[in-house]
């Protein structure tokens, strides 16, 4: 992923009035704490006008990658509401609307961020730091210590 890949997909998702919320390692970074990373994490509201934006919005981007067509209302309100977009030139992305049981669009606590010059939701230092925490990927660990001391946050 290039950093002018995710600014290009951000700005059409904020031009297309996507209702999504940042997570991950770029929500990371709006914050200020910055890690590699290889993809985009997104929530989205999984209602069918907002995926049919979603689409949209990456069509500006990739128009002729009919892949983007996949992308279903139905999947992302369904029982496995997560999408995996893999775009031509390289570029990831994660769309979900629920992560199990544990975390969804909805209950995602956000604050509204400029990053690469956009106005965008991204999740909360306490909400990422909830997030990763107890997952057993050692990058969410990491990531969880260094959001804790940054923020000063506690269990």
């Amino acid at each position: 992923m290039t950093i002018q890949g995710l600014s290009k997909v951000l700005q059409a998702l904020v031009d297309e009035h996507v209702e999504f919320i940042v997570f991950g390692a770029v929500a990371l970074m709006a914050h200020g704490l910055v890690r590699a990373t290889q993809d985009l994490d997104i929530f989205v509201r999984p209602e069918e006008n907002n995926i049919r934006r979603l689409r949209a919005a990456l069509k500006r981007v990739y128009p002729d990658d009919e892949a983007i067509d996949e992308i279903a209302y139905s999947d992302l309100a369904g029982d496995y509401p997560a999408v995996r977009y893999n775009a031509p030139d390289g570029f990831g992305c994660d769309i979900v609307s629920r992560l199990g049981n544990a975390w969804a669009y909805d209950g995602v606590e956000f604050e509204e961020k400029e990053f690469e010059g956009l106005r965008m939701r991204v999740a909360t230092p306490s909400m990422l730091y909830r997030m990763k925490k107890d997952t057993l990927r050692w990058k969410d660990k990491f990531d969880a210590e260094a959001l804790r001391e940054r923020f000063g946050l506690e269990d």
